[in-house]
């Protein structure tokens, strides 16, 4: 049950490195998107999953995030830069403070890339600093398959959600 907890976990970093500035970012395509994360500095394991969306889910998802993301960021800056967008935030969760960079580069229509860069302080009885890096590769794969719909994401093992049911996933996050 743990592994299942670390990959939702996950799963929810990835999102909201997608939807979190959702208004400021171009919405992806529509249809399934491959998303592999990498990541050092941390035990969660390489991963890929697929999510299927639509014109709708990022802005749905940005509407879920947006509203906790302004109750735990200090900060949350996003621009647009000449070869795509750079963003910044300050964010304090269960006594964990982070500052995270991410530059993101690419087409919203065929294939993107999110690296990330972030310092977590605090936590445990003060935990000495931590620093990780992501790299999130998300390519276009085409239309979404039969058995899914709109927000699902399948993630290793099988395991399949949907971002349209994040309230229920909000009460599995630390408070």
């Amino acid at each position: 049950m743990t592994r299942k907890f670390a990959l939702l976990g996950s799963a929810l970093v990835v999102l909201s490195a997608s939807a979190a500035c959702a208004d400021d970012l171009p919405v992806r395509k529509a249809g399934l998107w491959e998303l592999k994360m990498v990541r050092t500095g941390t035990q969660v394991p390489e991963m890929t999953m697929q999510h299927c969306t639509d014109e709708t889910v990022d802005k749905e998802m940005n509407n879920n995030v947006s509203p906790m993301a302004k109750q735990i960021c200090a900060k949350q800056d996003i621009k647009k830069t000449a070869t795509g967008y750079v963003g910044d935030s300050e964010c304090n969760v269960a006594g964990i403070s982070t500052t995270s960079h991410a530059e993101i580069t690419g087409d919203f229509n065929s294939a993107y890339t999110v690296k990330t860069s972030s310092h977590a302080q605090g936590g445990a009885a003060g935990a000495a600093g931590r620093d990780t890096t992501m790299q999130l590769e998300a390519k276009w794969m085409g239309a979404c398959k039969p058995d899914q719909k709109p927000g699902d994401i399948v993630m290793p093992g099988g395991f399949k959600m949907n971002v349209r049911d994040m309230d229920k996933l909000k009460a599995l996050l630390p408070k």
